[in-house]
């Protein structure tokens, strides 16, 4: 941003910055960053008066100032090397898909970031070639790295467009100096995956990808609930914000009298499973089959009756049913008579376009709950659909924006709609 005023300007943390395209907004301070990122809400979705857009909720620092190390997902890309290299390994310059050399990544947690460049010298002492853009050359493509902060447990996936005999040298070179290195690797409980992409998509992952060493997945926890995290499978990069933005959700849905709950767009459970465990019936609608698996896994890990929380594998625009002519309510495929008369409230958590508006008549103009927890990774998207449902009787109660990825611009933000008494 051009537009900020002096005296919140600070030097960024990173040597990086500036030609880097992750993080854009290191030159903020970040009480102010949180500001601005309100400001952008409130003009956004031009809330009523009666609507209270609340402060930035912050992630978690342990000084209290600007967050460091908070990714505890690390991604990484290769190309082709230089200067006599056989690879290089970093992030895409601003505006471009050209590489930019990395040798520092503060926002990621330290582990991952330690664990990818071992991957990288590894790649280089077995001569292993990064490939290009468009995969028609080289192997190494990618390194993700997870790393939770709450159970010390790190899972690394190096993407290739083939599975070469060379990258067995990799594995045994990487099994040996994780044995031999000091005592903070030692403790961890690390896994090494490999994963084949040959497609020239802007997909990370390909469909095959095998266990080399160690873990298979890791735990995570968030909100008191413990989740098992494939290596490719989608979780929060950011697990301190998100056990905030599950807060806000369970805070919204915390009167009692709200015991059914529709859960749409629900991935591995992150509303889902808090809310089942909180004692509350909740119905969870995912197309991504294995989020739902993962979900079912973490449900029998967290010993949540299966009652309490019914999977549902399919689109959203797939599983409604509209109002049937005889006057009974909306409901599910495959729902077994439960009707729209039972759900007290809806969570909607969509992707970044937000939701198509078939599904949004669907909750606002057919279920019609007390509730409606509205969670939006693109604050546009969610001014948007606010307007198409505006006039449906619900009040825009409250607006929580939080801040899942500082010294960016992104934000994300809960908005609480209640159903008006005439409504």
């Amino acid at each position: 941003m051009d537009d900020v005023a002096p005296a919140h300007l600070v030097t960024p943390r990173c040597r990086h910055f500036g030609d880097c395209g992750g993080c854009s907004w290191q030159h903020i301070e970040y009480a102010e960053q949180l500001r601005i990122k309100r400001a952008k809400v409130q003009e956004l979705i031009a809330a009523p008066r009666h609507t209270v857009v609340l402060p930035t909720l912050p992630t978690p620092s342990p000084d209290g100032g600007a967050p460091w190390g908070f990714r505890e997902k690390a991604s990484f890309v290769f190309g082709p090397g230089v200067r006599g290299q056989t690879l290089v390994m970093g992030h895409y310059r601003r505006g471009s898909r050209t590489i930019l050399p990395i040798e520092e990544c503060p926002v990621h947690a330290e582990a991952g970031n330690r664990f990818a460049f071992e991957v990288r010298d590894a790649l280089r002492r077995a001569g292993i070639p990064g490939a290009t853009a468009d995969a028609e050359r080289g192997v190494a493509r990618h390194v993700v790295v997870r790393a939770s902060a709450r159970t010390g447990e790190l899972v690394g996936t190096l993407v290739v467009t083939e599975n070469v005999k060379a990258l067995r040298r990799v594995t045994t070179d990487l099994e040996a100096r994780f044995a031999a290195a000091d005592s903070s690797w030692r403790r961890a409980r690390i896994g090494f995956h490999l994963n084949v992409h040959d497609r020239p998509d802007p997909y990370l992952f390909g469909r095959e990808t095998r266990r080399l060493f160690g873990l298979g997945g890791l735990r995570e926890q968030v909100a008191g609930v413990s989740y098992l995290v494939s290596p490719t499978a989608f979780f929060q990069t950011n697990v301190s914000a998100a056990e905030a933005l599950v807060g806000v959700v369970l805070d919204a849905l915390a009167d009692p009298g709200l015991r059914r709950i529709l859960d749409l767009y629900a991935g591995v459970g992150l509303f889902a499973l808090p809310l089942a465990k909180a004692g509350r019936i909740v119905t969870a609608i995912e197309e991504n089959r294995e989020a739902v698996t993962s979900a079912a896994d973490a449900i029998r890990l967290n010993g949540i009756d299966q009652g309490a929380c019914r999977l549902v594998a399919s689109r959203v625009e797939d599983a409604m049913i509209r109002p049937a002519a005889s006057g009974t309510g909306p409901r599910l495929r495959g729902a077994k008579g439960a009707s729209g008369d039972g759900w007290d409230a809806v969570v909607l958590d969509p992707p970044r376009q937000g939701c198509p508006p078939r599904v949004l008549d669907w909750v606002f103009r057919n279920i019609r709950p007390a509730r409606i927890v509205y969670v939006s990774c693109d604050p546009e998207a969610l001014a948007r659909d606010l307007a198409r449902v505006a006039g449906t009787g619900y009040d825009l109660e409250r607006v929580q924006p939080i801040d899942m990825f500082p010294h960016t611009e992104h934000v994300e933000t809960v908005a609480v709609l209640t159903r008006t008494a005439g409504g």
